[in-house]
């Protein structure tokens, strides 16, 4: 089973920047598309960011296209996302997530991912 321990979390100002690390065990991390998302507070868990297997091909949710960058280094089996300029709307628990193959078509879709992780939090105060 692949496990997922997401890190860097923490409490920021708004306008701050934060990176995410994912680290990743268990099988081949190369052989996986990754995944983010994130739930807030009173809120469902959304699509954040996903990156193929290589590193390749990227997909960002509209509302944070242009300040977060998913990244990969499949040599250390982690998966990143750099958080620039951040609201207080980005506040949320934020959780990597991993899909045996390909970006699933649907790449929104929770149900699409294999595996997850615990979870990190992430609060940006106004």
């Amino acid at each position: 089973q692949e496990r997922l321990v997401e890190s860097g979390g923490g409490l920021v100002q708004a306008g701050a920047s934060l990176r995410l690390s994912c680290a990743a065990s268990g099988h081949t991390f190369s052989n996986y598309a990754m995944g983010w998302f994130r739930q807030g507070p009173g809120k469902e868990r959304e699509f954040v960011a996903a990156i193929s297997w290589s590193g390749g091909t990227t997909y960002y949710a509209d509302s944070v296209k242009g300040r977060f960058t998913i990244s990969r280094d499949n040599a250390k089996n982690t998966v990143y996302l750099q958080m620039n300029s951040l609201k207080p709307e980005d506040t949320a628990v934020y959780y990597c997530a991993a899909r045996y193959g390909s970006v699933p078509s649907y790449y929104r879709g929770e149900y699409e991912y294999d595996y997850w992780g615990q979870g990190t939090q992430v609060t940006v105060s106004s």
